[in-house]
């Protein structure tokens, strides 16, 4: 059962994590490139900030974003800014969402997120924690898949293997870590291919973050999996 306080605050103790690590960059720093291609450490802030105001829109029942036009508008518009501004917006932007997420609400009740991706409201705390998990993670500034919490890299790794359940362009595939096992990819009777790996590592591989040298195959190459 998802537990919507207790990743609120996590999301919380995320994004103190996050702030206290970029509040030791410099203005020079947060133009540099991040990790994601084309984005500098800036656009990664400023999606962060965006993305917790998008998701406050979610959870009061208006669209996530007034288009995609727009979404990458606004990231483009706030890259640039000194690093005081930045933190300032992540650090406003997350408390406006903290306060939304501290309202009572009927947290079984579905939401609509971008794309027309529904969910339930219970599980939008959580997809916030991954956005300032992963995102710390492509700032390049020391913090690493290793560095997540264990909790949360168990619960991300079901949460994308269960995403690619079922798609067309995955094999039917095993995922372990020596301890838990996942299957995700096209349904059939048996595994085709088993991923064996560290759990950073196979977390890495199935959110694009890393190309999986780390991970044992068998069975067949390491599948290609879709972009987030």
């Amino acid at each position: 059962m998802i537990d919507h306080a207790h990743d609120l605050a996590s999301v919380r103790d995320a994004t103190d994590r996050l702030l206290t690590a970029v509040g030791k960059l410099d203005n020079a720093s947060v133009t540099q490139s991040s990790r994601l291609p084309g984005w500098s450490r800036g656009h990664v802030l400023a999606h962060l900030a965006r993305n917790a105001d998008a998701l406050v829109n979610v959870l009061e029942g208006r669209p996530m974003y007034v288009s995609g036009e727009v979404r990458d508008a606004d990231i483009e518009r706030d890259a640039p800014r000194p690093l005081d501004e930045q933190l300032a917006d992540v650090r406003e932007s997350a408390d406006r969402f903290q306060e939304t997420g501290a309202t009572p609400a009927d947290w079984s009740r579905t939401v609509e997120l971008r794309g027309g991706v529904t969910d339930s409201a219970s599980r939008v705390p959580f997809r916030r924690w991954i956005e300032v998990e992963l995102h710390h993670v492509d700032l390049g500034i020391g913090y690493e898949l290793e560095d997540l919490p264990a909790e949360f890299t168990e619960r991300e790794t079901a949460f994308l293997a269960a995403r690619f359940s079922g798609h067309p362009d995955v094999p039917p595939t095993r995922l372990t870590d020596g301890t838990r096992a996942w299957r995700t990819g096209r349904e059939a009777d048996a595994p085709e291919v088993t991923v064996t790996g560290p759990p950073a590592g196979l977390l890495g591989w199935l959110a694009g973050r890393r190309e999986g040298s780390a991970l044992a195959v068998e069975g067949g190459p390491l599948p290609v999996v879709p972009p987030l």
